[in-house]
């Protein structure tokens, strides 16, 4: 059964990517800021996932939380990089284009990540049907940008 939920989740969460998008770029549109978008989405995001853990029961051990190393604690700042820069190119160059490119990057990097080892559990070294891959979805976004 995980076999098949894990993908049905990854795909729905990226799926929502360009819905979320749009919102946000709705509300800086509204708000006359992209940063102020940005910063009220993840304080309403901050107070789902608040809310979740509380009636979840969520449990979590911070008595490690000093020998976590520095480059883990990123992921927030990172978080803030994608939705602002979101916000900001969804209005400019719309839905397609934007998340063409998010998704190559995405790829991209991914990877580069899982060859060479760097943050992943396993590696998958780099291989012809993985460029091959990267680049169809390259040349995507290339049709997407050009028609």
């Amino acid at each position: 059964m995980n076999k098949i939920i894990w993908p049905i989740l990854a795909f729905l969460s990226g799926a929502v990517l360009p819905i979320q998008a749009a919102l946000n770029a709705r509300l800086g549109k509204g708000l006359e800021s992209p940063i102020y978008a940005s910063l009220i989405s993840f304080l309403v995001g901050a107070l789902a996932i608040i809310a979740y853990v509380l009636l979840s029961g969520q449990q979590a051990s911070f008595a490690n939380a000093k020998t976590i190393p520095a480059e883990a604690w990123l992921g927030g700042i990172l978080g803030a990089f994608y939705v602002t820069a979101i916000v900001f190119a969804f209005p400019r160059i719309g839905p397609a284009l934007t998340f063409g490119l998010v998704v190559s990057g995405q790829m991209v990097i991914s990877v580069l990540l899982d060859h060479f080892n760097i943050l992943v559990a396993s590696p998958h070294p780099i291989n012809i049907w993985r460029i091959a891959g990267v680049g169809l979805i390259v040349a995507g976004v290339i049709l997407v940008r050009k028609f």
